[in-house]
């Protein structure tokens, strides 16, 4: 590739709203999103399923069934779930497992949704039990029970909803009970982006922010992105404020190279964490097995962080192996770190 400037075109369209105040529906993040899937970029398999699952629904005139969507952070399955009720011409409601503490907070939710409504939950695998009770009458029968009084005095009433559409994220789907993971229709994963992907996604968001980027400054962006497009998006910024202040405001290769050694990110995209994730095991476990735990407590990180965040991609690029006794780097992760166990 040359390092001559690329023109990338892109129509920016309108966005179904929510009240969620999370960081991915912030007003930077949501303008990078595509709203259709003629804008969406990957997960190919994933895309094609739901496409033809939308207009089957639409064909026959109702609703979708209940979608669940896995893989790690950052992979889409939020902007999926925007796309699905841009599709579908419904309203998008989106909460996540943790902040539903109470039943009457889910029913609260689910008596306001209309005829074909959609709700996202986010990393629905942390919903309480007592919660995850309330979902399997509404995502079946669409009706919750509700107990009035305690003891001989005891009612039960039965409340009827409107047929709503659930869709729901874990980047943990073994943690999902069986009940709950049985009631949906359509599962699909989510899979890392190649960097011919993510080069796509990058050269769309830079129009978007008014940037001029190089082909090779966005194929080394691409690289350095772990093959996640919000990581693309965020590193993308950085870069623009870089190549901004330091530079002629021009994204090329060189700048990309600056500013992320700035950030403390390698060529292959490595955080510092990442890189003491595994000089941990190098060092102090002479390589591993180790358990996870262990590992915790020497880096002290929370454990959550370690296998939702840090592993999936040092497990896809082979730096990391899960054996049945723990956790063991591989001769590919030595020679990156230049380090020997």
């Amino acid at each position: 590739m040359t390092d001559d400037i690329i023109s990338y075109s892109s129509e920016k369209k309108g966005i179904v709203t929510s009240n969620s105040t999370s960081y991915d529906l912030s007003s930077d993040i949501v303008s990078l999103r595509p709203t259709s899937f003629k804008e969406y970029v990957g997960q190919k398999d994933a895309v094609e399923t739901l496409k033809i699952a939308i207009q089957a629904a639409k064909m026959r005139n109702e609703p979708l069934e209940h979608i669940l969507l896995h893989g790690p952070p950052g992979l889409g399955k939020t902007t999926i779930s925007h796309i699905i009720a841009y599709e579908m011409e419904k309203e998008l409601t989106i909460t996540s497992g943790p902040t539903l503490e109470k039943g009457g907070d889910l029913i609260g939710i689910l008596t306001n949704l209309g005829e074909g409504d959609i709700l996202f939950i986010d990393e629905i695998h942390r919903i309480p039990k007592v919660v995850e009770e309330f979902l399997y009458p509404a995502m079946e029968d669409y009706a919750v029970d509700f107990i009035f009084d305690k003891g001989i005095h005891a009612r039960s009433h039965r409340y009827r909803l409107k047929q709503f559409v659930l869709i729901g994220a874990t980047t943990r789907v073994g943690l999902l009970s069986s009940p709950l993971r049985d009631r949906f229709g359509i599962f699909r994963t989510l899979d890392f982006y190649s960097k011919e992907q993510l080069v796509v996604i990058i050269l769309r968001s830079a129009v978007l922010l008014n940037t001029l980027i190089s082909n090779d400054g966005a194929l080394e962006l691409a690289e350095r992105s772990r093959g996640t497009p919000r990581i693309a998006n965020r590193l993308l910024k950085r870069v623009r404020d870089y190549s901004q202040v330091k530079l002629d405001g021009k994204v090329t290769k060189a700048s990309v190279r600056a500013a992320l050694e700035l950030e403390g990110i390698d060529s292959l995209g490595l955080t510092s964490l990442d890189r003491n994730y595994l000089k941990t095991i190098v060092t102090f476990y002479k390589g591993g097995p180790v358990g996870i735990e262990a590992i915790s407590a020497t880096l002290q990180e929370e454990t959550d962080t370690l296998v939702d965040v840090v592993e999936p991609f040092l497990l896809k690029i082979g730096f990391v192996l899960r054996t049945s006794s723990g956790r063991k780097t591989s001769e590919t992760a030595h020679r990156h770190l230049k380090l020997n166990p």
